[in-house]
């Protein structure tokens, strides 16, 4: 893919190429008249790239666009991972070759290899952005720079003698050697039912029993192919559930790792504990032009704007409103839209385009309308 260079001056900078960033710069792509482009630090796709041969999307990929039913990975309201892939649940690599295909369809412009060193408002409302290839100006800034480069760390004694399961070494420890898995979400079912279908005896370690959670908001409880997955595992024999209690401490021990449960009980493996506790929001040189909230997720307002500094957004797994997390790529790029429709506004520009991504269920404007509960 070609390299192409950007305006000194844009009215809209992307910073990063993962689904997020660039399913905004194809919204903004919408907008009749704006300059626009994308800055990757690595490729484009990359996160992806570096996940664990094991892991694969948690949603399923299905054409059904013909249909208005959008696949739930697509990005773009006319496009399709499982047309394109021929797969209902992508790995990490086959999602980075639809993010590569995508942008060279859409002829995105996506500089790669240049990474923002520094993002700073001017006084004529404006920011400055500097990079290692130099300073661009931009009206506005969306930072999409994703969650998987801040795994988040266990703050218990000992935490750095465990792995993150983001690392592809947790995914492949020592034959035979039990794992025990600290957190019980996600992530956590995921890696332990691969080890354990591989014939590792493991163990789960989560106060908040999320196995057992039953909810229609798939964020908080876990999705109908990781349950699934979860009984085979279980039926096996070689996997362990331990709810209502949490991971106290890890330590070396002769040669092995020794995991204490907040109950007192100790477990030991001769393999590093997996810590499966997810990620944090990757801000990088914009974290101090947001503020935070309680939990210590980013403050945004109504717009997914920083509600510290107008005219800097986030899209991505790190927006979130009041007890919504939009951290699936179907939930997150209901923003896509809106945000493009409100930098093009105050532009005065037109964004009667973005009508494409309302009518194929890609914008939802007010996310109070997503807290919703099923009857069964």
């Amino acid at each position: 893919m070609s390299n192409p260079s950007l305006s000194p001056t844009v009215d809209a900078l992307v910073i990063g190429a993962g689904p997020a960033g660039l399913g905004t710069a194809l919204a903004l792509q919408a907008v009749d008249g704006i300059t626009y482009g994308v800055l990757e630090q690595a490729t484009i796709g990359h996160t992806f790239e570096q996940w664990p041969a094991a892991m694969n999307l948690l949603t399923p990929s299905f054409t059904g666009n013909a249909f208005g039913a959008i696949d739930l990975n697509a990005i773009h309201p006319r496009t399709s991972p499982a047309l394109l892939l021929q797969t209902d649940y992508p790995s990490g690599e086959e999602y980075a070759h639809y993010l590569r295909k995508i942008t060279e369809h859409y002829e995105v412009p996506v500089v790669e290899h240049t990474a923002v060193e520094q993002v700073t408002p001017t006084d004529d409302e404006q920011f400055q952005v500097t990079t290692a290839r130099g300073v661009l100006t931009a009206r506005t800034v969306v930072w999409a720079g994703g969650e998987f480069a801040r795994p988040a760390i266990a703050a218990i004694p000992g935490a750095d003698l465990a792995i993150h399961s983001s690392d592809p070494k947790a995914w492949d420890p020592p034959e035979h050697d039990p794992v025990i898995v600290i957190g019980g979400y996600e992530s956590g079912i995921d890696i332990a039912c691969t080890l354990a279908s591989r014939g590792h005896q493991v163990t789960v370690l989560d106060p908040e029993t999320p196995w057992e959670r039953a909810s229609s908001d798939p964020s908080v409880t876990l999705s109908p192919r990781s349950q699934a997955r979860l009984r085979e595992a279980r039926a096996t024999g070689r996997l362990h559930l331990r709810g209502e209690v949490s991971a106290s401490s890890v330590e070396a021990r002769g040669g092995h790792y020794v995991v204490t449960a907040s109950d007192g009980t100790t477990l030991s493996s001769a393999a590093r504990p997996v810590l499966a506790t997810g990620y944090r929001p990757h801000l990088g040189p914009v974290e101090h032009l947001f503020d935070s909230r309680a939990d210590g997720w980013p403050a945004l307002t109504g717009n997914d704007e920083s509600t510290i500094t107008p005219g800097l957004f986030l899209a991505g797994p790190a927006v979130r409103h009041a007890r919504l997390h939009l951290c699936f790529v179907y939930k997150f790029r209901q923003r896509f839209a809106h945000v493009a429709h409100t930098v093009g506004s105050r532009l005065g520009m037109d964004t009667s385009a973005l009508k494409a991504w309302k009518t194929s269920g890609m914008w939802v404007e007010d996310v109070s309308c997503c807290d919703t509960s099923c009857v069964c």
